[in-house]
């Protein structure tokens, strides 16, 4: 019965985490019967395809999404994006109608696309950030999201409900009438004992041109670093290139899942941004990290700030970042993994609500 069942996965273009992140729910829809189809754009799709290619995609309307150069004019950027993205959002509404009825899709699954949303079937929506912060304007934007998280059946929280846990107040809410789900942390990463190859691993990522920005200050930095570093740029291109500079950093444009696995487990310490979808994948390695949130994003600078005070993983802006401070690494805890383990069978049961769709001649859309 479940293989008539298609499912509408459509993460957010916003860096590379939301795409991982719906890599394990993808992963478990094929396992239990479903037939995952592919929505989003840029590098978010590109990743996504490449770890499904033989699945069906298709190109959502993009927000164009980018950082301001400085941190300090992060919210005024939102501000001044924010008619391109309620454009992009309308387009995506009329986007998703379309392809429900002409794919005859059954129910979806949107982490963090506003306007991923059809009355008539199920809709699920996956965020950590039932608080969003902003600020001076925290009260509003978390109105404003919560109100669009309503519209959906159910909101999936990729966290424990309980304490420790990795959300913070991000991703729990004192009172609240949203049907909330707490599902366990999200990581398409499994551990392993691997031999230590690189002293360091650089993970970047994140929208321009803040990404762009850390990798000159990281090269700057290496400048007589004498052990062997591993640098992932985060960049998805249709090929795989891997580059050397000074015979001990080896540079690659992006990794699959089973690369990064793989590197990670190699690798004693990492560095990177504060992004919740690493902060997860890292709490799956059990890995000691060193985070540098991405300037003027109050979400990244929250998350690392709590996890250094926790004592768990030690911070610093990316103004201040000198590479000596790694050595800060020794004397904090590193990141625990959750024993909890999300029970996909439950979580979707929500999709056998789903009603067949009355038009029986889908068209041909292209990919």
């Amino acid at each position: 019965m479940n293989k008539s069942k298609r499912i509408l996965v459509a993460p957010l273009n916003w860096g590379l985490g939301h795409a991982t992140r719906c890599v394990p729910i993808i992963t478990s829809l094929i396992e239990h019967g479903y037939t995952p189809i592919l929505g989003s754009d840029g590098d978010a799709l590109h990743l996504l395809k490449k770890e499904f290619p033989e699945l069906e995609a298709y190109n959502l309307p993009s927000y164009k999404i980018k950082y301001a150069k400085k941190g300090k004019h992060f919210k005024m950027k939102m501000l001044w994006d924010s008619p391109k993205m309620l454009k992009a959002i309308h387009k995506e509404k009329k986007e998703t109608k379309k392809l429900v009825k002409e794919l005859q899709i059954d129910a979806i699954i949107s982490d963090n696309r506003l306007g991923v949303y059809y009355k008539k079937i199920p809709c699920i929506f996956i965020t950590h950030q039932l608080n969003v912060l902003t600020g001076s304007t925290t009260w509003m934007t978390t109105k404003l999201h919560q109100n669009i998280i309503k519209k959906f059946d159910e909101c999936w929280v990729p966290d424990v409900e309980e304490q420790p846990n990795l959300s913070g107040k991000l991703g729990h809410l004192k009172n609240s009438k949203l049907n909330l789900k707490y599902i366990g942390p999200l990581s398409r990463l499994k551990k392993s004992d691997s031999p230590k190859k690189y002293h360091l691993m650089v993970l970047l990522s994140g929208p321009e041109p803040q990404r762009s920005m850390l990798e000159e200050k990281i090269y700057d930095e290496l400048i007589g670093y004498n052990y062997d570093v591993l640098l992932v740029k985060g960049k998805v291109e249709d090929e795989q290139k891997i580059t050397s500079l000074r015979g001990n950093i080896i540079i690659y444009n992006y990794m699959n899942s089973k690369a990064l696995e793989r590197a990670i487990g190699e690798s004693g310490i990492i560095l990177c941004r504060s992004g919740y979808t690493t902060i997860m994948d890292l709490a799956k390695l059990e890995k000691k990290a060193f985070f540098i949130p991405t300037p003027g994003q109050f979400e990244q600078e929250y998350l690392a700030h709590r996890l250094h005070k926790k004592g768990i993983a030690p911070s610093c802006s990316q103004d201040e970042f000198t590479i000596d401070k790694l050595c800060k690494i020794k004397v904090f805890k590193g990141l625990k993994h959750f024993t909890k383990e999300v029970d996909y069978k439950a979580l979707f049961e929500v999709f056998s609500k789903v009603k067949e769709n009355s038009d029986p001649t889908p068209t041909t859309l292209s990919t």
